[in-house]
């Protein structure tokens, strides 16, 4: 059954057209957008403009009327008085201008009795013509579904939504910036991959007609922003999209924006002075040093804590001194599965059970397992361990970065042991690159890397504790 609104509506259009008038014409020039008038008032009080925006309220009150008029989260009034605007387009306008359409106005920037900045309306024309009517109140929490589903109307009736994006959308362009200054380079590489890598995930899987064989949409870009390392670049970085076929809730989503950052010449210390930096540096863009992220205040503006991972699991417990068959009961206890047991990886794993949510303040987790990632640079001062770092701020990992592993031969073997690994029915195992492994063989400087989320940085930084908040469109199960 065809809503009300949408028939009356649909009407309407048809009798616009059949007065020669096109509800949806090609353009409407304007003079300024309703941004500039708010943000400049004195400049342009008494001045006569052409303004559009969409109507979110109508008032009529006898021969006055009244719109809000929203464009780009700056709101203006229309006012319409009968004898300026004149009795014909005063019709016009009861008849056929409704909530939700786009409104072109022409008149004088004043402000009424009441105070409230308006144009007074000389001339007016339909924009664009809603089929809809808009919502007259919205619920959120209730409709949390539907706003994802609808992120438009979400947009488009919540302020607080509207100013979320807009944030994410300056979060990447002060990225951009910090690192541009610093002489890093932004480069781009292949989203479909013949050989994913560069982390541990489950990828989704493709098949490419024109070669018959099979591909992966990337599950990082790491190896790739290393082959530009070997070929002469010294700063580089991506902001990509990044797909891992794997859980959808509140801290993940299969498709994802990383941005990944490789340095020649340092290690992961200068890594997490980076990182550090730039999300200081992203803050106090947005006019934030401390943030209401659920129950908890982070405070940003203090220096990241930097604590090793072994010592943190030693405080709950779990030393040198813990034996094998005490860990895999505690990986039993915590329904943990491995395809082989090994220790350094079962350490990582129970690390991240057992002590990740309780990480709220910024906190770099340096030194760890070297089992943990083939990709990393043996620790200079216990070759059991990696120069790894993990940036978890607000219970979530944020960044991952590494001293990395530029050895081609230890490379290798490392490679092998992932594909042992594989064999044994990891599914998250690294694949044997031997292009890559190829790329090594020529040289790559001593280079520290890092990847950070975006999506969780967003989330930090807005104070939203579910990653489908900051993600436009988020993947939802098919609507029945």
């Amino acid at each position: 059954m065809e809503r009300r609104d949408y028939l009356k509506r649909r009407d309407l259009v048809e009798k616009l057209k059949s007065m020669g008038i096109n509800p949806y014409p090609q353009s409407t020039p304007i003079t300024n957008y309703i941004e500039e008038i708010v943000k400049n008032v004195d400049e342009f009080m008494g001045k006569e403009v052409a303004v559009a925006g969409r109507v979110y309220a109508l008032r009529f009150h006898g021969k006055v009327a009244f719109a809000d008029l929203r464009d780009n989260g700056f709101k203006i009034q229309g006012f319409f008085r009968q004898d300026v605007l004149g009795e014909e387009q005063y019709k016009f306008l009861k008849k056929f201008v409704d909530r939700g359409d786009f409104l072109w106005i022409r008149g004088e920037v004043t402000r009424t009795k009441k105070g409230e900045l308006s144009v007074l309306a000389k001339e007016i024309k339909i924009a664009s013509k809603a089929l809809y009517d808009l919502p007259h109140e919205w619920f959120g929490i209730e409709d949390v579904e539907k706003r994802y589903r609808q992120r438009y109307l979400d947009i488009m009736l919540n302020r607080e939504s509207f100013e979320v994006f807009r944030k994410r959308s300056i979060i990447e362009m002060e990225i951009r910036k910090f690192l541009w200054e610093r002489g890093f380079l932004e480069m781009e590489t292949p989203v479909l991959q013949p050989i994913y890598g560069g982390a541990n995930a489950r990828p989704f899987k493709t098949h490419v007609n024109a070669l018959d064989k099979d591909y992966y949409l990337r599950i990082s870009d790491e190896l790739y922003l290393k082959r530009l390392i070997v070929g002469g670049y010294n700063k580089v970085f991506e902001i990509a999209k990044d797909f891992r076929n794997e859980d959808i809730d509140t801290m993940h989503n299969p498709e994802f924006t990383m941005i990944e950052i490789y340095q020649a010449y340092v290690d992961y210390n200068d890594m997490m002075n980076l990182t550090e930096d730039m999300i200081k540096h992203v803050a106090a863009k947005l006019g934030i040093s401390k943030i209401k992220f659920g129950e908890y205040e982070i405070d940003l503006s203090k220096p990241f804590r930097r604590e090793r991972m072994l010592d943190m699991l030693a405080e709950r417990g779990i030393d040198e001194n813990t034996s094998d068959e005490e860990i895999k009961k505690l990986l039993e206890k915590y329904n943990i599965k491995m395809v082989r047991y090994e220790r350094g990886l079962a350490l990582g794993k129970l690390f991240d059970r057992i002590c990740e949510e309780d990480l709220i303040q910024p906190v770099f987790v340096i030194d760890h397992p070297k089992e943990t990632t083939p990709l990393c640079k043996l620790h200079r001062e216990n070759e059991e361990l990696i120069e790894r770092f993990e940036l978890y701020i607000g219970g979530m990992e944020i960044a991952n970065g590494y001293t990395e592993l530029n050895d081609p031969q230890l490379q290798e073997k490392f490679f092998r042991e992932e594909t042992e690994r594989r064999t044994l029915g990891d599914e998250e195992a690294h694949q044997y690159d031997e292009d890559f492994i190829e790329a090594l063989r020529w040289g790559m400087p001593p280079t520290g890397g890092v990847g950070i989320g975006i999506d969780r940085v967003t989330m930090i930084l807005t104070g939203k504790t579910s990653i489908k908040e900051v993600i436009l469109f988020p993947m939802l199960s098919p609507k029945h």
